[in-house]
């Protein structure tokens, strides 16, 4: 196992540490403009990756062109989006802007909420970084692409463990146990990229159908996370330009190192 695999594996649970680690340092929350500029940004890469990464090897793992090769990833692809529905349903979600409100309204609550929501909203994050190492260690998809869309997901993950430090610590808890609590609920991805590798491994004939599924978990976060979080309120088009940019970075080097 190359050391970019390795990488790839670690790099999104730090990126949730170094955000819960802003409880040392910040007292108050991460400046909007930063936060907006990142969330596009990460919305950007993972927008690219679940095309170049995702769904087109997904479609190209049938080189006949039959039918498999658009039923496959559209069948995953749905299965995908439809998880995250159901976790929608089963898990109250809450977005980074009502954050302060809920914090007014029912402090412990809302924040038990909201580390719960990110911890398991990792889930599909973490099984499309696993998704893309089986594919690099089958050889069909390149380490450097691999390595580019964890280090996307990491600056997703950023403020996400900000915002579970932070109102621990407002709320009494002390800045080492706030910051262990928010660099907890980035634990599961690197768990749930582990799980995707071993069945992949064991079952290769799943890869176009988890590729897919990876590609539509990854699009509903985009979608109904990442890109309202990053266009409410002022300095929107600083998340339009984070998201242009992310785009253009994953699509450029997944076509040029893949």
């Amino acid at each position: 196992m190359s050391v970019l695999v390795i990488l790839s594996f670690v790099i999104p649970f730090v990126g949730t540490t170094l955000g819960s680690a802003m409880v040392f340092f910040l007292k108050k929350e991460i400046n909007p403009k930063v936060q907006k500029i990142l969330l596009g940004f990460a919305s950007g890469v993972m927008i690219a990756a679940s095309i170049w990464s995702l769904l087109q090897p997904a479609i190209e793992y049938y080189p006949n062109k039959d039918y498999r090769a658009w039923l496959v990833p559209a069948i995953g692809f749905l299965i995908g989006i439809l998880f995250l529905l159901l976790l929608d349903y089963v898990i109250p979600h809450i977005h980074i802007d009502k954050q302060e409100e809920g914090l007014k309204n029912n402090k412990i609550s809302r924040t038990t909420k909201m580390m719960f929501a990110v911890t398991l909203h990792n889930v599909p994050e973490g099984l499309a970084v696993g998704v893309i190492i089986a594919g690099a260690l089958a050889g069909t998809m390149s380490e450097q692409a691999m390595l580019i869309l964890a280090i996307g997901i990491a600056i997703q993950n950023f403020p996400e463990g900000a915002i579970i430090s932070m109102p621990l610590k407002e709320e009494g808890s002390s800045k080492l146990k706030a910051f262990l609590l928010g660099s907890l609920s980035g634990a599961v991805e690197p768990l749930a990229a582990l799980l995707a590798v071993a069945l992949t491994s064991v079952i290769s004939v799943i890869l176009p159908y988890t590729l897919a599924f990876a590609a539509g978990a990854m699009i509903y976060v985009v979608v109904e996370e990442l890109i309202p979080d990053a266009n409410s309120g002022e300095h929107s088009n600083l998340a339009t330009i984070g998201l242009a940019v992310g785009f253009v970075l994953m699509m450029a080097l997944d076509v040029a190192l893949g």
